[in-house]
């Protein structure tokens, strides 16, 4: 298998395209990568910025270069012995009519060949929601009529730029006259004898009929499991893999699909052993992938969250909390907001999965001849999925692994005091599958689809919604984070890097993603704030004081009230960047803006994506321009001064987590531009192309680390350049990474709290970290030492920046060393 010592993610699309990317390779080269890893090549809708929204996944996108372009890509990567991996999406394809197989279901319905490609419940119309208002208030305005469909010519039922197919049925042999129709009614009589019928967007959640990617009803789930949309999915994936083109795939959220163990083995049955594979999945605290899973690991989500525990300063993050609450004016309940976030999932978002469930056991009470009301089973259901605290678990045909039963097991514990013992026992032997042989069926539908939910619910109450309401850290409101508090320290770190080396050595260590909250040097400069939290208050109240007179009073209270205004400083400090001239602030705005409407939508309190609040993110998004305006110099300057040091603890937390990412276990991913900095906000402004050339030019000047250099550390170029030195390290020493013991070091001394010292060693070779953590008081580390274990101790060793070789004892005097920079030490 090949084994990447180091990837690098490309975004394709906005811009980027194989001929640019074949000629970054050279680039690529120079930096020490040893595979390219693609965001989704294969064709998608027309206006896609990500490549997710899959129209044919058999054929490469065009616009990007199509196969020939593609061909070249490949070329150039081989001739530069470095690899692909390939982003596939298994789980969904785009519900548009630029979808071949989803326009032939639309037109045959469920004699369409592809009715069964796609997750749809066939017991009722095929559900449309793509109408700006419901289909009668549409058809009174005149916004809907027959129209001949601009490629074949047969009727079609024309919504603005859409053209809806009509059935062969309904219109063969009277085709003019249908075409003819310009009467209400009459459309109306038409839409009636289609399989499917259109609706407003704003229904989809209680009526959908078909199975959606999380809450996006432009993304309809494909039914994998079975073996013939397995084959007409991956024909051209497999063809690639098997040429050599390809050596790695990354499958995109795989806990959508029905059964990812099954998946999992029939694309590894299918690709070989040597394909490398890994999988999008969010793991809970303590939660592993299933051992059994035929792949290298995750992409690396838990990666972030370990080393959240490395840099947050556990000692005072409480401090941060009562400051937040002494801001907000109210305590900070944050696991009752989270209930609070999965209820509305559960109740509103979700609302259409839910009564498919409940409809499902309602039907499997009275096959097991349950005496059971639906408004028993709801409440059961409703309690069992808000208190479920990991994405899914992993039952199949034949029940639930022993894991799964264990957690199930635990959540019926937790809401027993909620729900009728006897509905809760019959809720657990349907997800158990202990039912009698009637009702086998349903019930394993049952538990696919509860299997299916939990982890959309679990993100979006999360990621999407606790996240943008909880402001006091934002650097570890992360995907994959844990959402309630908890201590972090040091020892947790060192064991997570033990059992990421026993668990998954393969996987993929991520910073930054195309799916992270904030880029990884704005976490890194956030996470500084827990280490002056008192300090961060008093600045934060001043700022406020400044702009109070852009606070607006509305009917339903301030705007913006004071957690937003905690979250837009914190949000604007993370992105401000490190050479940003108070006067040249204005230049954020077109990134900054669009940030804030989609945290207060997604926060979904005063507004909403579905219902939103016009009053009132207008008064919070002229807030936000006019704390960037060149009229608000008073607050500009003060700002930029005032986050100065926690940008110098930023930058030394940045290479701290970098050199940790490129030395602990797991495979680093560097993704795209975050060699240098990567001060970037939630999406899409972290999807952006990054300025290639400049990264080119900057890394064909490097030559050693130098780190008494102020200007590098503040360009990003003293960051490229240690990336640049591990990874030919990593590249010449892979055994050592991939399979070399993780040791954590003991630190003594004055200053032990500020040392993260570890080795990595194997028979041949030992590699020494020592890391600087919790920079913001600029604190030495006189009188502070590393000791040394015995296998480790009485060698000579290079230090990897200078090149400068010394004999070490039984410890490491720190006293000489530079607090604010990494040391690196190979045994010679």
């Amino acid at each position: 298998m090949s084994i990447p010592t180091a990837t690098y993610r490309i975004q394709f699309r906005n811009g980027m395209t194989f001929d640019r990317a074949a000629a970054l390779v050279p680039y690529l080269q120079r930096l020490g990568i040893s595979h390219l890893y693609a965001s989704p090549i294969f064709s998608a809708t027309a206006e896609s910025t990500h490549g997710y929204d899959v129209t044919d996944a058999n054929e490469i996108e065009p616009a990007i270069g199509g196969r020939d372009g593609f061909n070249r890509l490949v070329e150039a990567l081989q001739d530069a012995e470095i690899g692909l991996i390939l982003d596939i999406v298994p789980n969904h394809m785009a519900a548009s009519l630029e979808n071949a197989w989803w326009r032939d279901v639309i037109e045959y319905g469920e004699s369409s060949r592809y009715a069964n490609h796609f997750d749809i419940d066939w017991t009722r119309r095929l559900t449309l929601p793509f109408l700006g208002d419901s289909f009668e208030n549409v058809l009174e305005n005149g916004e809907l009529s027959i129209k001949a469909h601009p490629e074949t010519g047969h009727p079609a039922l024309a919504y603005y730029d859409s053209f809806y197919p009509l059935t062969p049925a309904s219109w063969q042999d009277r085709a003019d006259e249908v075409l003819a129709i310009t009467d209400a009614n009459a459309i109306a009589e038409l839409h009636e004898q289609q399989p499917w019928r259109l609706m407003s967007w704003r229904d989809a959640r209680s009526e959908l009929s078909y199975r959606r990617f999380f809450e996006i009803t432009g993304l309809v789930g494909v039914r994998v499991e079975d073996e013939a949309v397995f084959a007409d999915s991956h024909q051209l994936i497999l063809e690639l893999v098997r040429s050599g083109a390809v050596s790695g795939l990354r499958v995109d959220h795989v806990d959508g699909l029905a059964d990812p163990q099954g998946y999992l083995r029939q694309l590894r049955q299918a690709t070989g052993p040597d394909c490398y594979i890994t999988v999008e999945k969010i793991l809970a605290e303590g939660e592993q992938i299933p051992a059994d899973w035929p792949i290298s690991g995750t992409t690396g989500y838990e990666f972030i969250a370990a080393l959240s525990h490395a840099l947050v300063d556990d000692s005072q993050i409480d401090t941060l909390h009562l400051a937040y609450e002494a801001t907000t004016g109210q305590p900070n309940d944050v696991e009752g907001g989270l209930r609070v976030a999965r209820e509305l999932m559960v109740d509103r978002n979700f609302a259409g999965e839910f009564a498919r469930l409940l409809k499902l056991a309602t039907q499997i009470a009275v096959s097991e001849h349950r005496n059971l009301g639906e408004a028993e089973l709801h409440v059961a259901l409703r309690e069992i999925l808000i208190a479920f605290p990991v994405y899914r678990t992993y039952g199949q045909q034949d029940g639930m692994p022993l894991e799964g039963e264990e957690l199930l097991q635990q959540v019926l514990e937790r809401v027993k005091n909620s729900a009728s013992p006897t509905v809760l026992s019959l809720l657990q032997a349907m997800l158990l599958g202990a039912v009698s042989e009637e009702s086998e069926k349903e019930a394993h539908e049952f538990r696919v689809r509860f299997q299916q939910l939990t982890g959309p619910l679990m993100a979006k109450s999360v990621e999407d919604t606790l996240f943008f309401r909880n402001h006091v850290a934002l650097a570890i409101n992360e995907v994959g984070a844990e959402p309630l508090p908890h201590a972090f320290s040091l020892a947790h770190f060192h064991s997570e890097m033990q059992t990421r080396l026993q668990q998954q050595p393969d996987g993929i260590s991520s910073t930054s993603t195309h799916d992270t909250k904030r880029g990884e040097d704005a976490r890194a400069r956030l996470y500084t704030l827990s280490e002056a939290p008192a300090l961060w208050a008093e600045h934060v109240t001043r700022w406020r004081q400044i702009n109070q007179a852009q606070v607006v009073e509305l009917e339903d209270g301030a705007a913006p009230e004071p957690a937003v205004e905690w979250m837009l400083y914190q949000a604007l400090a993370g992105v401000w960047p490190t050479t940003l001239q108070p006067q040249d602030a204005s230049q954020l705005e077109e990134r900054f803006i669009p940030f804030v409407e989609k945290a207060l939508r997604e926060a979904k309190l005063r507004t909403d994506w579905a219902e939103s609040n016009e009053a009132y993110e207008k008064a919070v998004l002229d807030y936000a321009r006019h704390l960037l305006s060149p009229a608000n110099q008073q607050f500009l300057s003060d700002f930029s001064h005032a986050l100065q040091p926690f940008i110098q603890a930023g930058l030394i937390n940045s290479l701290t987590q970098t050199v940790i990412k490129l030395t602990a276990p797991g495979v680093p991913d560097i993704y795209q531009g975050s060699e240098a900095l990567d001060f970037s906000l939630v999406d899409p402004d972290n999807r952006r192309t990054p300025d290639f050339d400049l990264l080119e030019q900057q890394l064909a000047e490097s030559e050693s680390p130098d780190f008494n250099d102020a200007q590098n550390w503040l360009s990003g170029k003293l960051k490229q350049q240690v990336i640049a030195r591990l990874l030919h390290l990593r590249r010449d020493y892979p055994q050592l990474f991939r399979v070399g013991d993780y040791q954590p070091l003991q630190v003594s001394g004055e200053h032990q709290e500020k040392v993260i010292a570890f080795a990595r060693q194997d028979s041949d070779h030992a590699l020494l970290v020592i890391l600087p953590r919790l920079s913001f008081d600029n604190a030495q580390w006189t009188q502070t030492e590393v000791v040394l274990t015995e296998s480790l101790a009485h060698r000579h060793y290079r230090n990897l920046w200078t090149g400068a070789s010394v004999a070490i004892g039984d410890y490491i005097a720190l006293d000489e060393a530079a607090s604010s920079a990494p040391l690196v030490l190979l045994s010679s």
